[in-house]
């Protein structure tokens, strides 16, 4: 089995609705792969149905075996009543050890916030500890479901940096759900849009020229994706010049 995990022909129905139809994926190693799509489309769906929390009314999902995942869902809902840290919170039923719980640490920037109870956490910081406890495992696969929803402009971007550090440093594959697609392209190798089924896929700079995304997205979306990306190709120039200047 060459891939991680493939999913062929998922269909997903509930209460005579249509949820998912006839959907395939495979993620392969080292794969970033971003999902967009309407509110409705089926995205948290897909993702139960991959990571085997939901079983699809039809459908072939395998995953390569002792294949690690993390998960980090959209939100966490905290009992207020039950104080926890930050640092008991990351590691609860969890298997590690001290090496790996310190490099988490360290790569999502929280061990000033380790003694912090759980309930009075920003926004950002919550991300950052959800994160950190997706990753605690060394996963194979990180599956993230909206995982910059609750930010502000300054902290998704400040997010989606921090996710492709770790992304460029460790040995991983990414599957994300994501509204903010202009601000991931660059670390995203592949895009799925979805809207029940798979309207499009394929690189960025060609989704955004896609009908279908077009029709979904509208022509607003594709120009915010075009400004990004000749940004991105005019800081990558820059570097590339800098890096030769001091090169000599």
């Amino acid at each position: 089995m060459n891939s991680l995990i493939s999913a062929t022909d998922v269909n997903v129905s509930k209460s005579g609705k249509t949820i998912l139809k006839d959907v395939s994926i495979q993620i392969n190693k080292n794969d970033f792969i971003t999902i967009i799509g309407p509110n409705g489309a089926g995205k948290s769906m897909l993702l139960k149905c991959i990571m085997g929390f939901y079983q699809p009314n039809s459908g072939i999902i395998k995953r390569k075996p002792n294949l690690k995942l993390g998960y980090m869902p959209q939100n966490l809902d905290i009992i207020k009543t039950i104080p926890i840290k930050v640092q008991k919170f990351i590691t609860l039923k969890k298997k590690f050890d001290k090496i790996s719980l310190q490099k988490v640490i360290l790569e999502t920037q929280i061990e000033n916030i380790l003694d912090k109870q759980l309930t009075i956490l920003s926004s950002g910081e919550m991300q950052r500890v959800l994160l950190a406890r997706s990753l605690l495992n060394n996963p194979d696969v990180l599956i993230l479901d909206e995982p910059a929803q609750n930010l502000d402009i300054s902290g998704q971007m400040h997010f989606y940096k921090l996710l492709q550090k770790i992304y460029s440093k460790r040995e991983l594959s990414i599957l994300m759900v994501s509204h903010d697609l202009h601000l991931v392209m660059v670390s995203t190798k592949q895009v799925i849009c979805l809207s029940n089924h798979i309207c499009c896929c394929g690189q960025p700079q060609q989704i955004a020229n896609d009908p279908e995304f077009l029709t979904m997205f509208g022509k607003d979306m594709a120009e915010v994706m075009a400004v990004y990306q000749h940004a991105n190709k005019e800081n990558s120039k820059n570097n590339n010049n800098s890096l030769g200047e001091n090169h000599y």
